[in-house]
């Protein structure tokens, strides 16, 4: 009996030492440092290097524009901030959330050129745990969904329940976006646009495990339980797919074809099992979270046609 004891400890002690190894790894977010007006969180990788002359570009406008810092609280307490950019004071906002390991600056700098261009206010959000915002947990859009829902009602307060909101994200924001719009919108949230964002949490999280020549099937359990025992919270909760399902607001999807990290194929799988007017957006030669700045003309009239299309602004 001693013995079994013994070994069922040390069992429970790997399955909770594993556990934790992989929610570290995976969920725990990285400590933030203040730049220098000068230094730039540029994302790493040969395939960004092309662009960032430009995304250099984009940081140093939305340093020097005006801009308004906005702060909420999120549903277990963080303090979540992002900037405004208005365009005019009557025109649609758009709040937009970044991806996995980034943060509003390094991710959305362009956004607001692209928000300008469609006649769009723009709010860039830190999300939990990044940027500006509180935090070392990042669950994949699992939490992120339920500050999604708090920024629009801080948005629909601020602004009335008249002016027009599109909810947008890039990767993990897309992702954070499309489960947002399986929840109860208000009617002010005409539209979801998610760029390269992965179908669901579980499905991304074994897709790179696999690439670390690691077998998916083994990690992956204590990935889970990693998460809902140390970050309280169920990967599986919910995810975009299921979401997007369910939705009854309007969802563009962008996505480049080239993209490695999470594949076109996601959007394509979310776009077919969406029931809202939809619209599906290929930019070639795009890798991930670079449509926009490979053919931002294309992305732009795409968007201005999918307004026109889903008539998003017509009462």
């Amino acid at each position: 009996m001693d013995i079994f004891i013994y070994v069922l400890i040390a069992v429970l002690a790997i399955i909770l030492s594993a556990s934790y190894i992989c929610f570290f790894k995976v969920f725990r977010t990285a400590k933030r440092k203040t730049l220098a007006a000068d230094e730039y969180d540029l994302p790493p990788g040969e395939i960004y290097e092309p662009y960032y002359p430009q995304m250099r570009k984009w940081v140093d406008e939305i340093r020097s524009m005006k801009r308004e810092l906005f702060e909420i609280e999120s549903f277990d307490g963080l303090k979540l901030r992002g900037y405004y950019y208005e365009y005019s004071p009557d025109s649609p906002l758009e709040l937009i959330f970044h991806g996995y390991g980034g943060n509003a600056e390094r991710d959305l700098s362009g956004g607001v050129e692209r928000c300008f261009a469609l006649g769009r206010s723009a709010v860039l959000i830190d999300q939990r745990g990044a940027g500006m915002s509180e935090g070392r947990i990042c669950s994949f859009g699992i939490n992120e969904r339920r500050d999604c829902l708090e920024w629009i009602k801080f948005a629909t307060r601020k602004f009335g329940k008249e002016r027009p909101i599109i909810i947008g994200g890039v990767s993990m924001g897309a992702a954070t976006v499309m489960m947002a719009a399986g929840e109860d919108l208000p009617s002010n949230v005409v539209c979801v646009m998610a760029d390269c964002g992965y179908s669901s949490p579980k499905e991304i999280i074994k897709k790179v495990v696999r690439e670390m020549k690691l077998p998916s099937s083994i990690v992956y359990p204590f990935i889970r339980l990693g998460g809902m025992l140390y970050g309280k919270f169920d990967i599986e909760e919910t995810s975009p797919i299921s979401a997007v399902a369910r939705s009854k607001t309007p969802i563009v999807y962008i996505h480049g074809d080239t993209d490695d990290y999470v594949p076109h194929s996601m959007s394509v799988e979310c776009y077919e099992a969406t029931k809202s007017p939809r619209k599906l957006v290929t930019i070639e030669g795009a890798g991930h979270g670079l449509a926009f700045p490979k053919d931002p003309e294309k992305y732009v009239e795409s968007l201005r046609e999918f307004e026109s299309e889903a008539r998003l602004f017509t009462k």
